[in-house]
């Protein structure tokens, strides 16, 4: 086990969505911060001394959807990875320096998406 664990924000509105996304997570050992939504989550990006390695959003979030929390995010810390969970992942265009899953997502694919942007 790696002596600093990664750590993944996970934004989802929907409770029991972000509840087995953390599960997984945390079986896969990082270290997980929860936002059930916008406003939650740029708490979480502005306290600097807060450690974040990425940020997993669900794009049909309320009051402020997953790319304008994105693009908050980037204001805060510019070099954030963002990954978006969508249910409309074929539809959905995302800047090249982001990511996307289409939900639903197995728990393989979860990991190896994570994998590939946390290296």
């Amino acid at each position: 086990m790696s002596a600093t664990l990664s750590t993944i924000l996970v934004v989802e509105d929907d409770a029991i969505v972000r509840m087995l996304i953390v599960d997984v997570l945390e079986e896969l050992e990082y270290k997980v911060l929860e936002a059930d939504g916008g406003e939650q989550a740029l708490e979480f990006l502005g306290d600097t001394a807060q450690q974040i390695d990425l940020m997993m959003t669900d794009v049909g979030l309320p009051v402020m959807d997953g790319r304008q929390l994105a693009d908050e995010a980037r204001k805060l810390r510019p070099a954030l990875p963002i990954l978006f969970a969508s249910g409309y992942a074929e539809s959905i265009e995302v800047p090249k320096d982001m990511h996307v899953i289409g939900k639903p997502f197995s728990i393989d694919q979860l990991r190896d998406k994570v994998k590939s942007i946390i290296q």
